[in-house]
């Protein structure tokens, strides 16, 4: 098979930076030819030492017009990916699916004012490609990024979530975006403490953001652990908030690739 027949590509890793002992973040050459929505993810792949491949599921943090891809990992113990990704450095191969997957994306809404981006962990990688597309900052009038850990060393691309105000084309919008952290396992200055599903029973999130969620304004994007995702959908469908489908727009939306 030749290269072009293949379905994946071969790229270089041009930066890993570690953030703690379990996360780090790394960045690729991207193939010209691969494109993707703010908010997908692509399938990567690590050749294991035997000559296998294990492939998995990442995000791009960055976004769709950037020359480059980055990706926001956590070292799973043991994990037959992470572990073998983690050992890579600066001038190795990743090999990257020439197609994007995933439907955590803002045409997933047909309508709405406010947009709530609701993450825990690496899963607010795709948050962060939204964040740097145009696209939402034309279509809500309030966004709401927040951010959930267990400690506050795990609070990561702080600086790119300050920076966004200060990109020349925003500066007309950098208004509308609020970011809410929230720590788990200790308390942090300028954080909120507890469980983002603790939080909205509190009602502590809508008061911090001075914002009502409602099922006419509000639409919530979900991505993170698979029991956050799940305990806060219930929440919200308590609210009358539903999954958006192709046949029934709704206020909901949630990445499923864990």
């Amino acid at each position: 098979m030749t290269a072009s027949a293949e379905k994946f590509t071969r790229q270089t890793l041009l930066d890993v930076q570690p953030l703690t002992p379990n996360l780090f973040t790394l960045r690729t050459t991207r193939d010209p030819g691969f494109r993707f929505r703010a908010g997908q993810f692509a399938r990567l792949g690590v050749t294991k030492a035997d000559g296998s491949t294990v492939w998995r599921a990442y995000s791009m943090v960055s976004s769709p017009h950037d020359e480059f891809l980055e990706f926001f990992s956590i070292v799973v113990p043991g994990g037959e990916f992470t572990s073998e990704l983690s050992r890579l450095g600066v001038g190795d191969t990743l090999l990257v699916d020439r197609q994007a997957f995933g439907y955590l994306t803002l045409d997933r809404f047909v309508d709405g004012r406010d947009l709530w981006l609701l993450s825990t962990g690496t899963g607010v990688a795709p948050f962060l490609s939204i964040l740097q597309d145009f696209e939402v900052w034309e279509r809500f009038e309030r966004i709401i990024l927040v951010y959930s850990v267990r400690e506050a060393q795990e609070l990561a691309y702080q600086a790119l979530i300050a920076d966004l105000a200060q990109r020349d084309y925003l500066a007309e919008h950098a208004h509308k975006l609020q970011f809410i952290a929230t720590v788990t396992r200790e308390e942090h200055p300028g954080a909120l403490h507890g469980r983002i599903t603790t939080l909205l029973e509190r009602g502590e999130l809508e008061r911090v953001a001075g914002l009502a969620l409602t099922v006419e304004h509000s639409r919530v994007m979900l991505c993170g652990n698979p029991q956050m995702i799940d305990d806060t959908r219930a929440l919200l469908k308590q609210r009358g908030m539903h999954l958006s489908l192709s046949r029934r727009p709704g206020q909901v939306a949630v990445e499923n690739y864990w």
